[in-house]
């Protein structure tokens, strides 16, 4: 055995190599190699619509043109059909099965889409079976109860009452809060004339607890799940920047605690004068993190300001919900009109100007204060709303007595959430910033009266001053250095 390159005459011997015929002679590989090798180069297939006139162009439409010609040569010719077998007709059932199944214009005889008619070999139920089990969700509305609830997911009346009771028990008769989801598991009912029984139940009772509803030959019973609950404050910082409540969202605060935020630094400084970009924010938040991965945000508990030079530093007591803020040595300031309605700039002072819409010089009877369309309108002082509705170039307008002789007005709003004969409260949000009325832009037309005469509202200072001593101050002093204990973003 030898290979095709090997040199017979070493293989063989020299006269088995002279006694090979002469035209047997082996050819060399070598060359076989290289026609191998260049017919392996040429491109028999070129793109005809590119290099056009060039040699491979030619080779390429005469490869084209004997294709074709070979292929019109072996073809049978286009007047002779070729034959082929027909598929035979359908008839009888399986025509009609097939037609019912076919996927044709109805119009050709296609049933598609239709049913098979029953025969007399279908045997009809009185009623379709049920699952014996069933699985769903409900959730808990607004202002809702649970035992309602259940009900509504088709849980028996009396089931509904008990399991809802032993749901009361395990909170202490804490309400369920709104947006709670209840995964429920209904059993095999004796007929569809009854509701289904209760066979499980899960839900968050409290952001701190879990419970499981199981049926057992006894009746329902609970299991608590307790679930561990971090409540380390959050503390939010930041530069106040072209806007201090959009800076102060924008670092994860809720809304309702930036107002809170802003209506606490109102009775301390000027929001709108006094606070500058490059100031810093300083807020500390109530935050709950479950173990399960939740995470739930409270009330404000500390409201700071650094200014440079001047710091604002404002707590109040663990029990005091009234909006009471202290300084760090127990002291509370509530100002009137000493701070803003509105964080923003004034756009317009009190006095004559050229009124920017009818253009006239005329008395401009209050502060037109610039802010971001929807920014909230706080109450600048306790009071009593006289006044909530459309009125004239005012737009959407406010007007709150707070006693003393003194009222105050907010025009130009987007909407307002007071009504007439309500009572307010320093800082509370009666309304958003707008443009309605006669207005240019989003702004707050801001005016007061003392004793029925317009004043300027810069020139007005009303103030009280509270002070905590004895053991409030000294619980007061260690809930704030706890809370400035507090690392930012921890």
């Amino acid at each position: 055995m030898f290979l095709a390159s090997d040199d017979i005459s070493q293989v063989a011997g020299g006269a088995a190599a002279r006694r090979l015929p002469r035209t047997m002679a082996p050819v060399p590989t070598g060359r076989i190699d290289r026609l191998r090798r260049a017919a392996h180069a040429i491109d028999w297939v070129p793109d005809l619509g590119a290099r056009i006139g060039s040699r491979d162009w030619w080779r390429g439409l005469a490869t084209c043109t004997a294709l074709c010609a070979a292929t019109i040569a072996l073809a049978p010719g286009l007047p002779r059909p070729i034959p082929a077998a027909a598929p035979a007709p359908l008839a009888g059932s399986a025509l009609e099965h097939d037609r019912d199944q076919a996927i044709a214009p109805l119009a050709l005889g296609a049933g598609t889409g239709r049913h098979v008619a029953a025969n007399e070999m279908v045997s009809h139920l009185a009623e379709a079976p049920e699952r014996p089990e069933m699985e769903l969700s409900a959730t808990v509305g607004s202002d809702d109860r649970l035992a309602r609830v259940l009900q509504r997911a088709g849980v028996a009346r009396d089931q509904a009452r008990q399991a809802a009771d032993l749901v009361a028990q395990a909170t202490d008769g804490a309400a369920i809060a709104s947006g709670t989801r209840v995964m429920l598991t209904l059993g095999r009912r004796p007929s569809r004339a009854v509701a289904r029984p209760l066979e499980q139940m899960k839900m968050r009772a409290r952001f701190d607890l879990a419970v499981t509803l199981h049926r057992t030959p006894r009746g329902l019973t609970l299991t608590r799940q307790p679930i561990a609950v971090d409540r380390t404050p959050l503390r939010l910082q930041g530069l106040v920047g072209k806007s201090l409540y959009r800076s102060a969202r924008a670092a994860g605060a809720p809304a309702r605690v930036v107002e809170a935020y802003i209506k606490a630094l109102a009775s301390r400084v000027a929001v709108g004068r006094e606070v500058h970009a490059a100031d810093s924010f300083d807020l500390i938040i109530e935050r709950e993190r479950a173990s399960t991965g939740e995470t739930r945000l409270g009330k404000l508990l500390f409201a700071g300001l650094n200014r440079g030079a001047r710091t604002v530093q404002l707590a109040r007591l663990a029990d005091d919900d009234g909006g009471q803020w202290y300084d760090v040595n127990g002291q509370s300031e509530r100002r009137g009109a000493m701070g803003m309605p509105v964080a923003g700039h004034v756009t317009s002072s009190y006095g004559r100007r050229m009124h920017p819409v009818l253009g006239f010089m005329r008395m401009h009877k209050g502060l037109d204060i610039g802010a971001p369309y929807g920014a909230p309108i706080h109450a600048i002082m306790d009071g009593i709303v006289q006044f909530a509705g459309r009125s004239g170039g005012y737009g959407n307008f406010v007007k709150l007595a707070h006693g003393g002789g003194v009222v105050s007005g907010y025009g130009h709003m987007s909407r307002f959430v007071v009504r007439s004969g309500t009572h307010v409260r320093q800082g509370q949000v009666i309304g958003y910033i707008g443009s309605t009325g006669l207005s240019t832009g989003p702004h707050l037309h801001w005016e007061v009266w003392k004793n029925g005469v317009t004043v300027n509202p810069q020139s007005l200072k009303l103030s009280s001053v509270a002070v905590l001593s004895g053991a409030k101050l000294r619980s007061f002093r260690h809930e704030v250095q706890a809370l400035l204990a507090v690392r930012p973003g921890a």
